[in-house]
């Protein structure tokens, strides 16, 4: 059954991780494209992709069209023209601008925010906010943790109304994921699994499927090196033949989204081409990844 989603998965097409479609913005690696983001849903036919994840962070604020009912209007018109979807939003403003170690005022502002953002989403069509919890905005101890639990009580029943889930990525080791997800067995909490930051962090896929595979609920594309940065697949340290081995033991049903490492600048088409070809042939049990 799985076997034949996965299949079936890459025939209908990936999704993508907003921005790798033109050229990075400033030097940054991954952020809303101001300049670019009406042309990118044209080329993401091209590739082709079934969609984007949407992001949403702090460099974009202004220009996003997700801050305002006219940009909204126009951004689903755009994506009807195209014959492409957006059902997820990366919530990079919270990378920026941190839930955790910050003063009471900030909180409540933040999390007013994050309700926001989930507010808008059933407008959009959008089914999940991804939520990183990594980098500045890592959970480092036992009152992060506390505290990323209290902002999640405290959103959820927007969540619930927008029917919006809350997927989560962390760069936490599996048994302290798993434990932080059973003080929040919510169905709408689910985990965002990056293969990326895990085969980075020196992560078995295993044994993090093991400690919550049935919680995972969407999977980012990637390859890192052990310990360094975002290498083309296959490159790097993600196991992906024991990957897609656990996608079929949990009978993985959800998305799958690219953020792989770019290319040249100005050749983002042909290089992303190359690399969901990769990744669907990953998907079908076929290529170099197996």
């Amino acid at each position: 059954m799985t076997d034949s989603y996965l299949k079936n998965y890459a025939d209908a097409g990936l999704y993508l991780m907003q921005g790798r479609l033109t050229p990075p913005e400033d030097g940054r690696f991954q952020s809303f494209p101001r300049s670019h983001w009406q042309g990118e849903i044209a080329l993401a036919a091209q590739v082709p992709l079934r969609g984007i994840e949407w992001i949403f962070d702090h460099y974009g604020m202004g220009a996003n069209p997700l801050e305002s009912a006219g940009g909204r209007a126009e951004l689903r018109a755009l994506l009807t023209q195209a014959g492409v979807s957006v059902v997820s939003i990366c919530a990079d403003y919270f990378m920026d601008c941190p839930l955790l170690r910050i003063d009471a005022e900030t909180l409540a502002e933040r999390v007013q925010k994050l309700r926001w953002l989930i507010s808008v989403c059933p407008e959009m069509g959008v089914g999940r906010v991804v939520l990183p919890f990594v980098d500045a905005s890592r959970i480092a101890g036992s009152r992060d943790r506390a505290d990323v639990l209290a902002v999640l009580g405290e959103v959820l029943p927007d969540a619930e109304t927008a029917s919006v889930e809350l997927h989560l990525e962390t760069d936490l080791n599996p048994a302290d994921f798993r434990e932080l997800l059973r003080e929040i067995p919510h169905p709408l909490v689910k985990v965002n699994y990056d293969s990326g930051n895990s085969s980075g962090l020196g992560y078995l896929p295993a044994e993090e499927f093991a400690a919550y595979g049935e919680r995972i609920g969407s999977f980012h594309i990637k390859d890192r090196v052990l310990g360094g940065g975002t290498v083309p697949l296959g490159t790097g340290s993600a196991d992906f033949a024991s990957l897609r081995r656990q996608l079929l033991a949990i009978e993985y049903q959800g998305d799958f989204v690219m953020q792989v490492a770019r290319g040249a600048a100005g050749a983002e088409l042909s290089w992303l081409q190359q690399a969901v070809s990769s990744a669907c042939d990953w998907l079908r049990g076929t290529g170099d990844l197996v």
